[in-house]
């Protein structure tokens, strides 16, 4: 009997199901939901952003580095989502952890392995709310994500919100001016603290959704909206979501004489 030529769809079966069974499962990688940003994590930073190797993370592109960063990335699905759709974008994830920045190093990996479009994303296992500014660069990142925060509910823990006075002052020093913050939470309490911070801040202005989406934006939100594992959950059990987007302006000196 002849032997059976392969087809291209047999061909397409094949390479998902393989890409399906490499994929890592979440039941594998046991964590709790939120981790404390003050305890000692005994995590190592970079002493200056010129002290790291990106060519480690990103092996298909020479001396580049991410100009988008997800703070507190979760399982990756934000990351996932937009790789393919900024293919010469870097992106890296940051996460405190352990197991959970497993997961998306062992995900990328695997998709790594079946596919060429996931070269330019990556993870670390950092603390955000400490040395930010030794991972990046003065004005290098186009733009933050914060999806789904913890929100901290009790009021003396506020201090341990992502979005903070103190914080806001970092993440006006690594994004670019243009670059745009993307803040996204199901607890209206919360929602209205990122907001009124933001506000307050000289070096942030709120942008209306309907203007980033004119400006070509549209895959991004979509991807705020829907990608993460906080936002799909909150999906099915049909909760409200509150996006608020900021810009980072240039606010010029004044010399007093």
């Amino acid at each position: 009997m002849p032997k059976r030529k392969r087809t291209a769809t047999t061909t397409t079966t094949t390479t998902a199901a393989t890409a399906t069974s490499l994929l890592p499962q979440k039941k594998h990688y046991r964590q709790r939901a939120h981790a404390n940003p003050f305890s000692d994590h005994s995590l190592v930073y970079p002493s200056s952003p010129d002290s790291i190797d990106w060519s480690s993370h990103y092996p298909a592109f020479a001396n580049q580095r991410p100009s988008f960063a997800d703070i507190g990335c979760g399982f990756g699905g934000l990351l996932i989502t937009l790789a393919p759709l900024f293919p010469d974008t870097l992106i890296i994830g940051l996460e405190i952890r352990v197991q959970v920045t497993q997961y998306v190093q062992d995900r990328i990996t695997a998709l790594r392995a079946t596919a060429d479009q996931y070269q330019n994303v990556s993870v670390i296992r950092a603390n955000a709310m400490k040395f930010l500014p030794n991972f990046f660069h003065k004005a290098s990142l186009t733009a933050l994500f914060f999806l789904f925060p913890d929100p901290h509910f009790k009021t003396r823990k506020h201090k341990a919100r992502i979005i903070s006075p103190t914080l806001l002052a970092e993440y006006a020093y690594v994004l670019a001016p243009g670059g745009i913050v993307y803040t996204i939470t199901d607890v209206e309490d919360l929602a209205q603290w990122m907001r009124a911070h933001l506000d307050a801040h000289p070096l942030f202005q709120f942008v209306e959704e309907q203007e980033l989406r004119e400006e070509g934006k549209g895959p991004i939100l979509d991807a705020v909206y829907g990608s993460t594992e906080e936002g799909k959950k909150v999906e099915r059990n049909a909760g409200q979501k509150w996006l608020a987007c900021f810009r980072r302006i240039e606010v010029k000196r004044v010399n007093v004489i």
